[in-house]
């Protein structure tokens, strides 16, 4: 199991024991501006006619705010982007979606002056508490989050803040005051020299970083949890610019991405390579061992690392042959646009076993993601053992893909349109190894030779070197209840 990397602290002695409070979008965040993230909930809660109107009042946004109306600015897109929404869809987006996008506007400096405290840590938010506070809470181990609170009714959010207001200038410092009860804060900041109010002038220490100079965002080696699931459609932060292009975009894409599947269902292999990279799609591939059969009557089992649907065909398609994917709840349109044969598992050991035995057996090769679902980050998940028992020989298959604008994953989202998102990207690249052959792994594993969890925690650091990616003991299941609060099984 992955252990998080212990955090450079930047206080030297004596600051173990001491309390902290923050401000979290004038110090610990490398940008202000809030109207990103509520692009995000708008677009992932509440579907892409609402995201647009955010993006068609962004110009009374900036103004609002060139103005000196920030709060007044902060008031409007809380209520475009949440009124009449399920709080609990929008806690499953600040769960799910928004945790990368902070810890990637996280900035190093600020950071390490915050994590160098050990005592308890207070942070002050004026960006609503059920968008910032999974992260704050979960990620970087704050005890006490201030922000501003909304109002709901019946389960649904009415877009208004609560009593309190917006928790910023002087009801941050009351709400400060409130939350530390007495309690005496020894270090303030990090913050930065603004003309607005300070909420941090009653402590006995203050930290200051400049806006200018709080160095690079924290670098991933530095996160104080690593974050390994996270779920959401888009790939880069939707700043104003960044989405107008997204919905320029995204009519010419989907036509390119029909066009890409058309490519993959009706042309040969050697031409349908040549084609898609006349679309823009970039695919790698490197054969470090042989992948011709030891054995003509029973088919081949290639043992892939899972990044999108698309893995399989992505194979077939370099090793220029038919083989056959093994799936668990694909949905039926993703099966439909398959241009591959698929064998359909039920989660049955015993039953799953018989039924890629079979397949094997009849000479067609097999292509099996064993970690069960996808992960977008550089980490493997748990390699499940049934391949190794059931398999004659083994191909490892390192495969990485990368999308510019679209993940062609997701985990509440519509999964039938996971193909079709990520052939939507401008230039999606797919990078594919085939390592060394295994022979006989399943009989070294019916004679004792090896364990099917030695042979599968084998390949998986096989391919994780391959990829440079880190191994984890974590599993599908982890997965969607991070992301989903279920186990994952198919209803």
């Amino acid at each position: 199991m992955l252990s998080p990397p212990t955090p450079t602290l930047i206080f030297h002695g004596g600051r173990e024991s001491h309390t902290i409070a923050s401000s979290f979008e004038e110090s610990l965040l490398l940008s202000h501006s809030h109207f990103p993230y509520f692009m995000l909930l708008a677009l992932e809660a509440g579907g892409p006619l609402r995201s647009l109107l955010l993006l068609f009042a962004s110009p009374i946004v900036r103004s609002l705010e060139f103005l000196g109306h920030r709060t007044l600015a902060l008031h409007l897109m809380i209520f475009m982007s949440m009124v009449g929404l399920n709080v609990n869809d929008i806690k499953a987006v600040a769960r799910a979606t928004l945790p990368r996008f902070y810890y990637e506007n996280l900035g190093e400096r600020p950071y390490r002056a915050f994590s160098g405290c050990g005592g308890r840590r207070y942070v002050v938010a004026s960006t609503p508490s059920i968008m910032v506070e999974p992260f704050l809470r979960e990620y970087l181990g704050v005890d006490v989050v201030v922000a501003t609170g909304l109002r709901a009714f019946r389960g649904h959010c009415l877009g208004l803040v609560d009593s309190r207001g917006v928790v910023d200038g002087e009801s941050g410092i009351e709400a400060l005051r409130s939350a530390t009860d007495g309690e005496m804060v020894d270090v303030g900041g990090p913050s930065f020299v603004t003309d607005r109010c300070d909420i941090f002038n009653g402590t006995q220490e203050r930290y200051v970083v400049p806006s200018e100079d709080k160095g690079p965002p924290l670098q991933r080696d530095h996160h104080p949890k690593p974050l390994i699931f996270h779920d959401g459609r888009l790939v880069a932060l939707p700043t104003p610019s960044d989405a107008i292009a997204v919905f320029l975009w995204a009519p010419m894409g989907l036509l390119l991405a029909v066009a890409r599947l058309l490519v993959g269902r009706i042309l040969p292999y050697n031409m349908g390579l040549m084609a898609a990279a006349l679309t823009g799609m970039n695919i790698r591939a490197r054969f470090r061992g042989t992948c011709h059969r030891t054995c003509e009557e029973r088919g081949t089992m290639y043992v892939c690392a899972h990044r999108t649907l698309m893995d399989p065909v992505i194979v077939s398609a370099t090793l220029q042959r038919r083989v056959t994917a093994v799936t668990y709840s694909l949905s039926r349109v993703s099966e439909a646009l398959s241009p591959i044969s698929t064998v359909r598992l039920t989660r049955d050991r015993l039953l799953d076993g018989v039924r890629m035995k079979h397949t094997l057996a009849r000479g067609q090769d097999l292509v099996v993601c064993p970690e069960g679902t996808t992960c977008r980050e550089p980490y493997l998940l748990r390699f499940s053992p049934l391949f190794a028992e059931v398999a004659g020989d083994v191909v490892p298959v390192a495969i990485d893909a990368r999308g510019s604008m679209f993940y062609g994953t997701t985990v509440r989202g519509h999964k039938g349109l996971d193909s079709i998102f990520f052939l939507m990207n401008p230039w999606p690249s797919y990078r594919v190894e085939f390592l060394d052959r295994l022979v006989d792994v399943g009989g070294r594993v019916e004679r004792g030779e090896a364990s099917s969890c030695e042979v599968a925690n084998r390949v998986q650091g096989e391919i994780g070197r391959a990829l440079g990616f880190m191994g984890t003991n974590l599993t599908r299941r982890d997965k969607y209840r991070v992301l989903a609060g279920n186990d994952g099984r198919a209803s």
